[in-house]
């Protein structure tokens, strides 16, 4: 696990909010709280989608309710807490198992996880990991921390470990 303050919370934020950096993550979940506490399920239902329309996935994209969480935050005054909750897609699963050489297989994997954590006043970015099977091997964990960190330097956010 790999815990990344973020210096520069108004460039991060309007990249988070705004920008596309995060557009193609999962959205597994997420809180916000100004005056009242906004929860959100990133879960999508199938059964709403016509047969031919339903994704394949578990989880929408961030993409698809970046703007309305925006919206809950949007004002003169700065949100007490957020949390957002961010899944990488199988896809790039799969692809992180390749590029890395990690001995496991992507159906041995749940999921790996970045949660943007803001509360009041500092941002934490925090990967996790969790897996199907049980293992001592942390190769995995480490090649998401360091996947994270360069995807952070790449879209020039500002952070310390």
């Amino acid at each position: 696990m790999l815990a990344l303050r973020i210096l520069d919370l108004k460039d991060f934020t309007a990249k988070l909010f705004i920008g596309e950096m995060f557009q193609h993550f999962s959205f597994v979940e997420a809180s916000f709280t100004t005056f009242v506490t906004y929860t959100l399920d990133g879960q999508l239902h199938k059964e709403f989608f016509d047969s031919e329309q339903c994704p394949d996935r578990t989880y929408c994209l961030w993409e698809d309710v970046q703007a309305q969480c925006f919206s809950m935050i949007r004002g003169k005054r700065t949100p007490l807490n957020f949390k957002i909750v961010f899944q990488l897609s199988a896809s790039n699963v799969e692809k992180l198992l390749m590029q890395s050489c990690v001995p496991l297989k992507a159906e041995d994997i749940y999921g790996l996880y970045l949660n943007c954590q803001f509360d009041g006043k500092q941002l934490l970015c925090t990967t996790g990991t969790s897996l199907k099977i049980f293992t001592l091997d942390k190769q995995l964990d480490r090649v998401w921390d360091e996947m994270i960190r360069k995807f952070f330097r790449k879209n020039q956010i500002a952070f310390e470990e």
